[in-house]
């Protein structure tokens, strides 16, 4: 027999007279938001951050990815708004989730973002809806997770409502690629919501890739961020080794770049950072123990990869013992860079918050300069550091070190280099501009 709330919501979906439900409105949430807004659909978003409404409302775009232009086009048009009112779920024909899966103290996934959203959700779901999960998570997050606490609404998954899985690929920073043109990865419990997240997707994206349930394509994100996690500790260690023996661990990957197959380059920086690299690995290897399996290379590489931050700060001072015939203890150190990668205003899990940290529980001072970071934003784990502002580069002379942890382009690297202030280069940014090393130290 068919399911009449499937074709409910089928024909909703294809007349684009069914609202999309956007929750989360960071980096995920709100492209995907305006994307689909842009694409004709009606999008209300939702989030718990009272000051993004007066900026949305306001058309005054906080995500780069997001052109403040297409903002407001889309508010003043009613195609998009946004509220902290989750009562106003039940308006919805499809909700995505886009809400953080951070890690806890002990390194183990923490869902209660997913487990309090779905709740949410679930004291307002209607009938022939669809809710998906875009959060990066363990294999069976969706099936065993999320959906008996949406069924705690007495509705039936797969029957009365559907739930589907499609793993955001956002990558911060890159203009190559934006939220319609990266392929996207759906699956759907059963063959209704399958169909129903193929068809709300079809409507965003220009390329929508199936794969057969939810947990594979839980899987499938996991892998991508465990790949590229492996490969950046491998490049890591790699450095040290080289470090040793004096080769330069730059000229070595440009090298091997060169053979046109069989080898893929990364290269080697202070730490991860982001939300993906630095979490996701970790949630598989907890998955994975209760299975009673081990994950060594995950395990292995996170160790490397945790362990950077304290290596340079190791190069920082032997840096300062040479030049300048002084310990960490009173320095005055100046980072380039508070985001985790180049040219973003994204400093989750950065590395350069590590190194502030380490710095000066060594006893330095540390300042930042960064200019897509005009102040640290809040952050859960770092709330003494929220407020400290960025430095401009006309007080170089200031300084004992400078520290180049992110290399973006809008930095002036010639002005670092004219200022005389030995330099510790994790990025190899003033090589790479063809600035000369001078009182450059590569870490």
């Amino acid at each position: 027999m068919p399911n009449l709330h499937h074709a409910a919501l089928r024909a909703a979906l294809d007349a684009k007279t069914a609202t999309i439900g956007v929750i989360g409105l960071g980096y995920v949430g709100l492209p995907l938001a305006i994307t689909a807004a842009l694409r004709g659909l009606t999008v209300l978003g939702f989030d718990i951050d009272q000051s993004k409404m007066a900026r949305i409302a306001a058309g005054d775009s906080y995500i780069e990815a997001v052109p403040s232009a297409d903002l407001k086009s889309m508010v003043d048009s009613g195609s998009f708004a946004a509220t902290t009112d989750f009562s106003r779920l039940g308006e919805c024909g499809v909700i995505v989730v886009c809400v953080p899966t951070p890690l806890t103290k002990h390194r183990e996934p923490d869902l209660s973002y997913v487990e309090n959203t779905a709740r949410d959700i679930a004291a307002q779901l209607k009938p022939a809806t669809l809710v998906v999960l875009e959060s990066t998570t363990f294999p069976g997050t969706t099936s065993e997770v999320m959906t008996p606490i949406l069924e705690t609404s007495g509705l039936k998954a797969g029957t009365d409502f559907f739930v589907a899985f499609s793993p955001e690929r956002e990558d911060p920073g890159n203009a190559s690629f934006r939220t319609a043109t990266i392929p996207k990865i759906v699956a759907g419990d059963g063959p209704e919501a399958r169909d129903l997240v193929q068809a709300f997707y079809g409507q965003v994206v220009e390329q929508v890739v199936p794969v057969s349930t939810t947990a594979t394509a839980e899987a499938v994100k996991i892998t991508e961020n465990v790949f590229r996690a492996v490969n950046i500790a491998l490049v890591n260690e790699l450095k040290l080794i080289y470090d040793a023996m004096g080769i330069d661990v730059w000229e070595v990957i440009d090298g091997a770049a060169t053979k046109p197959f069989g080898f893929m380059p990364f290269y080697p920086g202070p730490g991860l950072g982001g939300h993906c690299i630095p979490i996701d690995p970790f949630y598989l290897s907890w998955k994975a123990r209760e299975h009673e399996m081990t994950t060594r290379f995950i395990e292995l590489a996170g160790e490397i990869n945790t362990r950077m931050p304290h290596h340079i700060v190791t190069r920082v001072r032997k840096l300062l013992d040479v030049e300048r015939g002084r310990g960490l203890h009173g320095a005055r150190i100046l980072l380039i860079g508070l985001a985790y990668k180049k040219n973003v205003s994204d400093v989750r899990e950065s590395p350069s918050v590590r190194l502030i940290e380490l710095l000066e529980a060594e006893g330095a001072k540390a300042d930042f300069h960064d200019p897509h970071v005009p102040a640290v934003p809040r952050m859960r784990e770092h709330p003494t550091l929220m407020g400290r502002p960025s430095v401009g580069l006309d007080v170089l002379a200031d300084y004992d070190a400078i520290l180049i942890a992110t290399d973006h382009d809008a930095v002036d690297y010639a002005a670092l280099v004219a200022s005389g202030v030995p330099i510790v280069d994790t990025r190899n940014a003033i090589e790479r501009r063809g600035l000369g090393m001078g009182t450059v130290t590569k870490a």
